[in-house]
């Protein structure tokens, strides 16, 4: 009992000391704070924006959805916004015009990148092409990806693959509808999605349907995912970092930990299967590893076996929540909306018939008011509500104001999504606004740009373009739908909840029913 109780005070004792250290950390911290603002004040003029609090300027602003409450924000104070965030300087776009000021006429100046201290897990900030800068690896990276995963060339090669993907997943939802069972559309989104990139890059299937042995991936990303998008003490406080505050740090370095040995036992198993086929000439066919080995071989090579890892890693994470949430969403206003899930279908019919056969990718481009869906759900509901943030390299003058160095820039794709002057009836699921207009999602037109734009456009956007029509054309032309115990589709949860991806609050839980 008396250690007990000796533990118990010594367990206060180290909880005041930490108080203490923190609060004489959060004073020192707010003096070079003030001083350095102050400084900057008196030289330049930032954008309008509320008024921040002593030290922790206006972080309570932020809530539990930043996307609505920065979107309420620059209601008052304009579609061009700065905010204090401990000592971070925050840059808050809201606007069409604000966003091609930023992304096109000055997209050089913003092309660096905001880094979460979560994203220092294993040094993954060194070498990810996410987060590195625009600089000569960055631009290597980028050429791989271009030439070798995305080109068009690439994609018509393997569109096989993604037929064969999405025939599998329309095979697992006709069971549920045998069984009359509910289909959990984002998860079944994801296991297809990951399916698709696991045979693209190993040959191999990663999950499979309801399958509790391969939850463990499934897991592993979601879980990386849900940290890269809490808010951090650490990013705003970065005398905070040895502490770790909120324990992200050791979360995101045990995911990534976890992922990467995953991709490290493929890559492995792929370079012994290489050393035993060498004396029997070229493999017969390449999949992405293979293509990514044979250039790291090469003595003028543009990558090395570390550069590897981290764009399987990027691959595999920006590929997955991003392109299935988006399914969810629009499969969640079809069925919200009985009408348009009519108008989908009737297309389908019309360009397909009623023959047994699944979309084709070459069907796409034959079908307007299936993209008109999916541009859409994108406009409502994007899948990275604020882009991955850039950050200022110098300052810059943008309409006035001066964006200082170093800046942190949030592009609200939500709050552009939701603008009144652009979008009429803005909140509601019209597709048809987007029939007999040019507007795409492809980085040109600002009012649109889920997928970013200039030079840190996601380079996936053409696979997430097929992809997207392929699965939701699938899943609507092969089956209708209705809600779980009976639920009108009218009273339907369509709220959101924010992360790094903007997910539905709740699952959208349906029950197929064969056409």
């Amino acid at each position: 009992m008396m250690h007990l109780n000796f533990s118990k005070i010594e367990k206060k004792t180290m909880d005041y000391t930490i108080i203490l250290i923190l609060l004489s950390i959060f004073t020192c911290s707010y003096i070079y704070i003030y001083i350095t603002q102050s400084h900057r004040r008196n030289s330049t003029q930032l954008p309008p924006g509320p008024y921040p609090l002593p030290l922790i300027g206006s972080i309570f602003k932020l809530g539990k959805k930043p996307h609505h409450s920065l979107a309420t924000l620059s209601k008052t104070h304009g579609p061009l916004m700065s905010l204090k965030l401990g000592s971070t300087t925050m840059i808050v776009v809201s606007s069409r015009e604000v966003a091609q000021e930023f992304f096109l006429k000055h997209d050089n100046s913003f092309s660096s990148r905001s880094i979460p201290y979560a994203a220092h897990a294993h040094d993954r900030h060194k070498i990810s092409m996410v987060w590195l800068p625009v600089g000569d690896q960055w631009r290597r990276l980028r050429k791989i990806s271009k030439e070798h995963l995305f080109s068009k060339r690439q994609l018509d090669a393997s569109h096989l693959l993604r037929k064969k993907k999405v025939q599998e997943l329309l095979e697992y939802v006709d069971d549920c509808c045998e069984n009359g069972k509910p289909v959990n559309v984002g998860q079944t989104a994801v296991t297809t999605t990951l399916n698709v990139l696991s045979n693209f890059i190993f040959s191999t299937d990663f999950t499979k349907y309801d399958s509790v042995s391969s939850q463990d991936f499934k897991d592993l990303v979601g879980g990386l995912m849900e940290v890269g998008g809490t808010p951090n003490l650490a990013d705003f406080f970065p005398v905070l970092r040895p502490f770790d505050p909120k324990g992200l740090l050791r979360q995101a370095t045990f995911y990534t930990g976890k992922l990467m040995a995953i991709f490290e036992e493929h890559i492995s198993k792929r370079l012994q299967e290489r050393s035993i086929c060498s004396s029997d000439g070229p493999l017969s066919s390449k999949d992405l590893t293979d293509l990514l080995l044979d250039i790291c071989e090469n003595e003028k090579s543009s990558i090395n076996m570390d550069g590897i890892r981290n764009l399987i890693f990027d691959l595999f994470l920006a590929g997955t929540d991003t392109t299935s949430s988006t399914l969810e969403w629009a499969m969640a206003e079809l069925i919200h909306s009985p009408e348009k899930m009519a108008k989908a279908r009737y297309e389908l019919e019309e360009v397909i018939g009623k023959e047994d056969r699944t979309v084709e990718e070459s069907d796409i481009s034959r079908l307007p008011y299936l993209q008109a869906v999916i541009k859409e759900t994108l406009r409502l509901h994007p899948p990275v509500t604020f882009l991955i943030p850039h950050r200022a390299i110098d300052d810059v003058e943008i309409l006035g104001y001066v964006v200082p160095k170093d800046a942190q820039i949030l592009c609200n794709l939500w709050a552009m999504g939701q603008d009144s002057s652009v979008w009429s009836d803005a909140q509601t699921f019209l597709p048809e606004r987007f029939l007999d207009v040019g507007i795409d999602y492809k980085g040109r037109d600002f009012e649109l740009i889920p997928f970013g734009a200039g030079r840190r456009i996601c380079p996936a956007l053409p696979l997430a373009h097929r992809m997207l029509q392929l699965m939701l054309g699938g899943l609507i032309y092969r089956f209708d739908w209705k809600m779980e115990k009976g639920m009108r589709p009218e009273d339907m949860d369509m709220s959101d909840k924010f992360g790094i991806t903007l997910q539905k609050n709740l699952p959208l839980m349906a029950i197929p029913i064969k056409v």
